[in-house]
């Protein structure tokens, strides 16, 4: 691990030796000191200025907010770099973090100390103009105050992250575990020892804190009790303010994504949510990695991936900062399969044929262990089915939306269609001129249940000409969450059927010519999401769980089919 870490080092100094952009200090110094915060706690703080950062002048600064201490050996790097090409660099680190002072309680401090800390640096004349860069919880730390912060603030680079926590969270009722209770065991306030799986598996869940990792985590429990968008956590407090702050934004924002990183979705609702003044001077950009900005197309290895942050970074600071000029609209977008960027006026782009293909209940000719999926709906009344064991979930592989597991987040290898009783496999005929997936894809399924409440996952794959599948897109849903939007009725009555969508987040995806599309339908999808009990209610409260009977209805009538958003790219 150390040597990974040594390897990262050097890999970032060596994006800052190939920027195009002049030394202008060979010395660098750092002064450290603690900065008081309004109620008295006093914040580590770096500060990195080289020697040409001297006397009366005014300078640009770069600031960023973080928690993680364990990676400072980074942020000297960027530090010693930036402020030899004339920037100067500010890292502080968040209360209970670091060498700073007070409780380390995630979220709830970093708008009133980051503006406090804007709030010094408006007063000093070495300040020239500030920006605010940050990724994941650092970017969270800019987004917290972006609306609110002094005018000597001109923009921000804020990468991997979004403002609608609920989409981070949930996916139609069920908990991204990968992300957030690997993130919640590493940063507890306190030494956890459990098994990640075994935490992941202990029902019920919400006494995993005290009874596994030994102390109540009362933030943790929050996260997992409300389970719907419009409980009052999310609609309360801090996230409320925090996903309305993009509609009140003044200052020009950089977003960049990957389309595997699992704060995409609400990344996406944070820059559409930008008032129209300032998405005209912002910019997104999307490209095909994962949350720690690396290649995960498991099938190739792009040419033209471009994902070091630090050249992007630096030119937006240098034009925003150095040359004190306003951007320009733009989305830069990686299309998957053709290896390129797109550089598009905005995002998402008009889609020109929402193209349906349909589940059938007939046998794949160019695989028996799979059904067809075909242009036309179908023999009515035709149906297939599984039996959905809570206690032997469908293993997370190929995924959007992890972070403890991330070697399996990204377009990889799937198995063989068949490769487990509980994943139903429908595969098309070879597609005949190649086409751009943009957008969401949504699979429409009509199912049956012998449960009150349980889930339906759909994986959509892209069969290249050798016969290997790899995956585009995947997500999940809950009865619960389907059957409230579009019925009176209490509750599903099981056995009965109803309708369900898979609502998948976006994506820029080049089919090829030859190749097959195939979509897998199953119920469960671990630990990318919690599994799902088969008991109706709030899944971390639930002590037991039972076997499912799963039905699927195809065919003219009950069409179940999958949604392909196609576009001119």
């Amino acid at each position: 691990m150390e040597e990974f870490f040594m390897e990262m080092l050097r890999q970032l100094q060596r994006e800052y030796d190939a920027l195009d952009l002049p030394v202008v200090s060979e010395d660098v110094k750092v002064h450290e000191f603690m900065l008081p915060m309004p109620d008295g706690v006093k914040l580590q703080t770096f500060i990195f200025y080289g020697s040409s950062c001297g006397g009366d002048g005014a300078y640009p600064v770069i600031l960023q907010r973080s928690p993680y201490a364990h990676v400072m050996g980074a942020y000297r790097v960027h530090g010693e770099s930036l402020a030899r090409r004339g920037f100067i660099y500010i890292v502080q680190f968040c209360r209970g973090t670091g060498g700073s002072e007070g409780e380390w309680d995630p979220n709830v401090n970093e708008r009133a100390d980051g503006l406090a800390t804007t709030a010094w640096l408006q007063e000093e004349s070495w300040v020239k103009n500030i920006g605010y860069w940050g990724d994941s919880y650092l970017a969270l730390t800019g987004w917290c105050m972006a609306d609110a912060v002094p005018d000597k603030v001109k923009g921000m680079y804020l990468g991997v992250y979004g403002t609608d926590r609920f989409t981070s969270a949930y996916q139609k009722g069920l908990f991204r575990h990968d992300v957030l209770t690997s993130w919640a065991m590493e940063n507890a306030g306190f030494p956890v020892e459990a098994d990640y799986m075994d935490s992941c598996r202990f029902r019920p869940h919400y006494e995993v804190d005290e009874k596994l990792w030994g102390k109540k985590i009362p933030w943790y429990r929050s996260w997992i009790t409300a389970t719907k968008e419009g409980d009052p956590y999310w609609q309360e407090g801090f996230w409320k303010q925090l996903r309305e702050i993009p509609a009140k934004v003044k200052i020009p924002l950089y977003v960049t994504e990957g389309w595997y990183d699992h704060h995409l979705g609400s990344a996406l609702k944070s820059y559409a949510n930008l008032n129209k003044e300032t998405l005209e001077k912002s910019t997104l950009s999307i490209g095909c990695w994962n949350h720690g900005s690396m290649n995960c197309l498991e099938w190739c290895t792009p040419e033209h991936l471009e994902n070091s942050e630090v050249a992007s970074m630096v030119q937006w600071f240098t034009t925003l900062l150095v040359k004190e000029q306003t951007p320009e609209r733009s989305a830069r977008i990686y299309l998957i399969g053709a290896d390129r960027w797109e550089e598009l006026p905005s995002w998402p782009v008009p889609v020109k044929e929402n193209r349906k293909l349909y589940l059938t209940a007939e046998k794949s000719e160019c695989c028996e262990t799979a059904f067809s999926l075909t242009d036309t709906a179908g023999k009515p009344g035709t149906k297939t089915g599984y039996i959905y064991r809570p206690d032997d979930p469908v293993p997370s592989h190929g995924a959007e939306s992890m972070l403890k597991s991330m070697d399996q987040v990204g377009s990889m290898y799937q198995p063989e269609p068949g490769y487990r009783e509980d994943v139903i496999s429908f595969v098309s005929e070879p597609v005949e001129k190649e086409f751009v997936i943009t957008g969401k894809i949504r699979v429409h399924l009509t199912v049956a249940s012998d449960c009150e409440d349980t889930a339906f996952t759909a994986k959509v794959m892209e069969i290249k000409e050798d016969g290997r599948a790899v995956n585009i897109r995947s997500s999940i849903t809950t009865i619960d969450a389907d059957f409230a939007q579009k019925t009176d009725t209490a509750a599903y009555i099981p056995g009965e059927q109803t309708n369900v969508c898979v609502e998948m987040w976006d994506i820029a995806w080049k089919v090829s010519a030859g190749s097959r599309i195939r979509v897998d339908i199953s119920s469960s999808d671990f630990p990318q999401y919690a599994v799902h009990s088969n008991y109706p209610g709030v899944w971390s409260q639930q002590e037991k769980v039972r076997d499912a009977h799963q039905t699927i209805f195809c065919g003219a009538g009950q069409e179940s089919y999958i949604e392909l958003p196609v576009a001119d790219l």
